[in-house]
């Protein structure tokens, strides 16, 4: 692969080596198994991370004019927020809704609001990432039939969905149908990818949220790949190759505040999972391969001298690129607060082309290689996290684990912990117990309408009236046979969501199919 430039020198003039490898230390190489030191020979040199920026808010309109925005700034990748309705499988106009509609992210009811989000960004030329778990086979069919009628060729549609629904039962609660049938779903998408989105990512397995809810960083390495491996299990049990579907999983880690314990946990995670694949049955190397976003930690922002959070995020963002990571978002430095301004999204941007431009950490393959301190570090990581792994295999995986509460209980534990540090001063958080200051009120928060609602009501309304209803109705009864013999529900799913039905007529079919968790 052609690199960036034909030398790589320092400000001094001092040639950049591809790779260093002291033969004592460490006698990996990137791009090889178990890629410790990163899953591409030439690391950055030849491709820069995707500069992701995640946003969704208020009506598809509004978020559609943030995309152009961020897309003229610099932005590589689009990656969706969904409001909370659109996440757990209701249209704007249900009940339950209320109070809700465009307020964690952006309202999505049928493929009219998709075409709305993604006006005037052609399908086929951006990389999107959708953060969307239950109802992530209902986004994914927006996103496919969409990109059908701007003419796209679906073997080039290129993104993720997150679709990651064990972390909901575990961290988040955004979940709808039991484990089981989800799982199903999950392989439904799997299988369907393999034959018609080669280039999607079809699952991005999410440690993000386990570390979000409070979990040690161990924690987060060790229910994120024993997650990924019941996913693996799941496909492999209905006939599906590894070898094929297992190229297309990419994972989803935190970047928290502990440096060095960051880079090193995203490198043990290549190692341990390279080694489960192998146990499973891959044998092609980029079956092996774990690939990952990050983004920077959500929890870790603080309302108290907001600005603070400007050089967390640096040091979060520093992290995961000296960890390999092939995609990144970086927070708002007000997002303790509000949805991010303008300004603190284009700062975030900013942040992360300072890192890739100016500071010439991406010259060189896993810089840190070799470091005493880095490789023991990311030893003694890999060692926790298989212990945490061999308890839920004996529990019979992670399915049977999140049934019994296991990783719930691990990671409150852990987060109980951590506030006592913090309450005790044994964990200083800069700021909030230790150098604080009397705050002024937050300026320029940024808020959301409460009237967004009635707008999206208003859209369901006339997009019921003009559409075929009657063939809305027998694609749904259609999804609800093949839901109940157990078929693959996808290009149903397609076929109903381009003929207008909504997420939430979907969604409740289904219901009816697989019942609803109560956790």
């Amino acid at each position: 692969m052609k690199e960036r430039k034909d030398t790589f020198k320092t400000d001094s003039e001092i040639e950049i080596q591809r790779i260093y490898s002291p033969v004592d230390q460490i006698n990996e190489v990137p791009g090889e198994y178990p890629f410790t030191r990163g899953v591409h020979a030439h690391g950055y040199r030849s491709r820069l991370w995707t500069m992701r920026q995640y946003a969704g808010f208020s009506t598809a309109e509004a978020s559609n004019e943030r995309y152009h925005y961020l897309l003229q700034q610099g932005t590589t990748g689009l990656s969706v927020a969904f409001d909370l309705p659109t996440q757990i499988g209701y249209d704007s106009d249900h009940e339950l809704s209320e109070g809700e509609v465009g307020k964690v992210g952006v309202a999505i009811d049928s493929i009219r609001d998709m075409e709305r989000l993604f006006k005037g960004i052609t399908l086929q030329n951006i990389s999107t990432s959708m953060t969307i778990n239950a109802t992530g086979f209902i986004l994914l069919a927006f996103y496919t039939a969409l990109a059908k009628r701007q003419g796209a060729d679906l073997s080039k549609i290129s993104g993720t969905i997150q679709n990651d629904i064990l972390k909901e039962y575990i961290a988040r609660g955004t979940y709808i149908y039991p484990p089981k049938p989800s799982m199903k779903i999950i392989t439904d998408i799997f299988e369907y990818c393999s034959k018609e989105l080669p280039k999607w990512n079809t699952i991005s397995i999410s440690g993000y949220h386990i570390r979000e809810a409070g979990s040690s960083a161990a924690q987060e390495l060790a229910f994120t790949l024993a997650n990924g491996k019941a996913y693996l299990q799941a496909a492999i049990s209905k006939g599906l190759d590894i070898n094929v579907f297992a190229k297309r999983l990419s994972f989803f880690f935190n970047a928290h505040n502990n440096f060095f314990e960051e880079i090193a946990k995203f490198r043990a995670a290549r190692r341990m999972w390279a080694k489960i694949t192998q146990q499973l049955g891959a044998t092609e190397a980029r079956a092996q391969m774990l690939r990952f976003h990050t983004q920077t930690g959500g929890s870790t922002l603080t309302a108290q001298q907001p600005q603070n959070n400007i050089a967390r995020v640096t040091m979060q963002a520093l992290a995961a690129v000296l960890g390999g990571t092939q995609s990144l978002h970086t927070n708002g430095y007000d997002e303790a607060l509000s949805l991010p301004t303008e300004e603190a999204a284009k700062l975030a941007l900013r942040t992360q082309q300072l890192i890739a431009y100016e500071t010439g950490v991406t010259d060189t393959v896993d810089p840190l290689a070799g470091s005493y301190f880095i490789e023991n570090l990311t030893n003694q990581l890999e060692e926790a996290a298989w212990k945490y792994i061999e308890k839920i295999e004996v529990m019979g995986g992670a399915v049977a684990a999140v049934e019994a509460g296991y990783m719930q209980t691990e990671i409150a534990n852990a987060a109980y912990q951590y506030q006592k540090d913090i309450e005790s001063k044994e964990k200083v958080i800069v700021g909030v117990n230790d150098f604080v200051e009397d705050e002024k009120k937050a300026q320029g928060v940024f808020k959301i309408d409460d009237s967004i609602r009635q707008v999206q009501i208003e859209k369901l309304q006339k997009l019921k009236a003009e559409r075929d209803n009657d063939a809305v109705k027998i694609l749904l009864e259609e999804l609800k046979t093949k839901a109940q013999n157990d078929e693959n529900i996808m290009p149903t799913v397609i076929n109903a969501v381009d003929k207008e039905a909504t997420l939430g007529e979907i969604a409740d079919v289904l219901r009816g199919v697989y019942g609803e968790y109560e956790g």
